[in-house]
């Protein structure tokens, strides 16, 4: 598997599964959904690797365990579901002390219960290599159904929630996920597709446009860019479009409800609408002079 990408795996494992019928959405979307009876389920999973998604030199336990339960809650909030139950396992370093443990559970309770989500159980192991913490979270579909990566339809309108590039300024150690926004999308307005920002805008849109089968047309003069100094040689654009961990909402919808949506604006982040889908499977990025050129995939992945 040396130098294999992500993504190519993560369609390799899509491949060889078989269709479920108690399954009608698995891998591909945020959350897999499972027929439950009166009540169907979402489900999904993270694992948070020391090194990889966080650094405990400069985050705290709590802060560390915060964010492994958030970025679950994330995905619930991309099927503009609601978060029920969390399983939780963890492997600690050898050696450390039991207030590491407890400290990252407490992170993980306290952001649970801003959403009603209870830890209902999990393993403990030990790690001969840093820290790995996987949190798989259960929860509901709201009594419209989940919201798919699929439903995008040529002409929609496309928005995100909040402003974009967070990563660098520490936003991804302490972001709110956009639960309770999704619900109260999808509960007034046609929302066609949607996901959550997680690798960034220039690798999650491709996901929409692969799942949906139609291309983006998105105008980088209306990305709303987060207001931050950060100091380096790249572009606000390009932090907004590559850094990823932003945890907004990117979404599809018709036109007309996309304007009312952004005259209203009822949400406690603004909504921006930064492109239209199109026909065919080109995404195209179009500066403030009106030129297009084709976005290439970048965000972030993982690779090994």
């Amino acid at each position: 598997m040396n130098g294999r990408r992500e993504f190519d795996f993560i369609e390799a494992i899509r491949r060889q599964q078989r269709r479920d019928p108690r399954v009608p959405v698995g891998i591909g979307d945020d959350t897999a959904v499972l027929f439950g009876g009166s009540k169907d389920w979402l489900a999904t999973v993270d694992m948070l690797v020391e090194g990889v998604h966080f650094d405990r030199t400069l985050m705290t336990p709590g802060q560390i365990g915060r964010k492994a339960m958030g970025v679950n809650l994330s995905d619930i909030a991309a099927m503009a579901g609601e978060p029920v139950a969390a399983l939780v396992a963890i492997a600690l370093p050898r050696g450390s002390e039991p207030s590491l443990g407890e400290e990252l559970l407490e992170g993980m309770r306290q952001i649970g219960e801003e959403y009603g989500t209870t830890i209902i159980g999990g393993d403990t192991n030990r790690s001969t290599a840093g820290l790995v913490i996987s949190v798989t979270l259960l929860g509901h579909p709201t009594g419209r159904g989940p919201v798919l990566r699929s439903g995008a339809r040529v002409g929609d309108a496309v928005c995100v929630t909040g402003s974009l590039g967070y990563s660098l300024v520490r936003h991804h150690w302490d972001f709110t996920p956009r639960v309770r926004e999704a619900t109260t999308l999808h509960a007034d307005y046609e929302i066609h597709s949607m996901m959550d920002l997680s690798d960034g805008l220039a690798s999650d849109i491709f996901h929409l446009a692969h799942e949906s089968g139609c291309g983006f047309r998105i105008r980088a003069d209306l990305i709303p860019v987060v207001d931050a100094l950060i100091t380096d040689d790249r572009s606000p654009l390009d932090h907004a479009l590559n850094d990823g961990e932003d945890f907004e909402l990117l979404f599809t919808l018709p036109k007309t409800e996309a304007e009312r949506l952004v005259q209203r604006q009822p949400l406690v982040v603004p909504v921006t609408i930064i492109g239209e889908v199109t026909a065919g499977n080109n995404v195209l990025l179009v500066n403030a002079e009106g030129k297009e050129t084709v976005l290439r995939p970048g965000g972030y992945v993982h690779e090994w």
